[in-house]
């Protein structure tokens, strides 16, 4: 089903589709290519945080749901030197980072619904050259597609017309029960080391050792855990899985004891950004019918490294013309 679900400030029409399969149900909006609700069958709470409404997106969303790009995550001062050309993108970020793509980024923009069925739909964009600063004119298509086994697999197909970079990534706050944090949720993530941030989230350049840190996720564990400083440590740190993309595997695991219900999360990605949603305070209402507050929902973004281009040995995000890049993400949600 597709229908009206809103205007942008600019009178332009977005429409939302409903697709089905497995047990599951996702309404994307063609705002953002944005996953803006996402269901289970039998399983009463909405297992993303958004909005009900379109005009609560523009005004209030921290990225519920939306495909960030062209760059996801950050980088330093928004520069960066491709061929030895050096590029000075929008600092979106308090002046000191370029952040997601920038203000006008694909995240916040109407994307074209290419084509659908029941169970997928395929959206597709054009970011043009000098878009917030970026080289050429890069296509980016999303497909959301709902497979047997209640997996909702998306998939990002990215080309350019010169070198540029290219990082596209989901953005959706997951949560898998009613409870007002995802604080007591396990998580496992398949990675040895993180990257250490700055006051401004930048990574220092340091790939760190998760071992006997905060950072060690290895195994499935709380995500509630006090810092040094007698705070719940505030997570929003790229965990290193590889330094190229490879074959879909398994990289992390999300249980709530609470509900009973898992998420596996499969990917091609050698990054991958947990953000427990620490900032998180809505003034409106969300899709469970009241306000989000602070770790409402968490991300857990697969990506190249962020602020790659300017660290030596970071997976990197460099499109070049001769190159297709896919970028491929499975979550399947187990009942136990």
């Amino acid at each position: 089903m597709i229908e009206p679900f809103g205007q942008t400030a600019n009178g332009e029409t977005v429409h939302r589709i409903t697709i089905s399969g497995s047990g599951l149900t996702a309404k994307i909006m063609s705002w953002g290519a944005t996953l803006q609700d996402l269901r289970l069958e039998g399983h009463a709470a909405p297992l993303t945080l958004g909005f009900p409404d379109f005009d609560s997106y523009p005004a209030h969303s921290p990225y519920f749901g939306q495909t960030a790009g062209r760059h996801a995550n950050r980088i330093a001062h928004g520069r960066f030197v491709l061929d030895g050309t050096t590029y000075q993108l929008e600092c979106n970020e308090g002046g000191v980072a370029h952040l997601h793509g920038g203000s006008a980024g694909i995240a916040k923009r109407l994307w074209t619904l290419e084509s659908h069925g029941s169970d997928f739909a395929v959206f597709s964009i054009v970011d043009p050259d000098g878009q917030s600063g970026y080289p050429g004119t890069a296509k980016i298509e999303a497909r959301y597609e709902l497979r047997p086994g209640a997996c909702m697999a998306i998939t990002y197909t990215s080309v350019t017309d010169r070198p540029t970079l290219v990082n596209v990534a989901h953005h959706s706050y997951f949560t898998l029960d009613d409870a007002d944090d995802i604080l007591d949720h396990e998580l496992m993530m398949a990675a040895d080391h993180y990257l250490p941030v700055d006051k401004d989230l930048i990574p220092t350049g340091e790939i760190r050792a998760v071992e006997g840190t905060d950072f060690d996720f290895r195994e499935l564990r709380p995500i509630r855990r006090e810092g040094a400083d007698g705070q719940q440590v505030a997570y929003d740190h790229n965990f290193c899985l590889s330094h190229e993309r490879e074959a879909v595997r398994t990289i992390a695991l999300l249980r709530s004891m609470r509900s009973g219900l898992a998420m596996e999360l499969r990917s091609t990605e050698p990054g991958l950004q947990f953000y427990t949603g620490f900032k998180v305070a809505t003034p409106v209402a969300g899709l469970a019918g009241k306000p989000y507050s602070a770790c409402a929902g968490l991300c857990l973004e697969t990506q190249s490294w962020p602020d790659s281009p300017n660290h030596v040995g970071f997976a990197g995000a460099v499109l070049r013309p001769s190159e297709k890049r896919v970028q491929h993400t499975e979550h399947v949600f187990i009942r136990s």
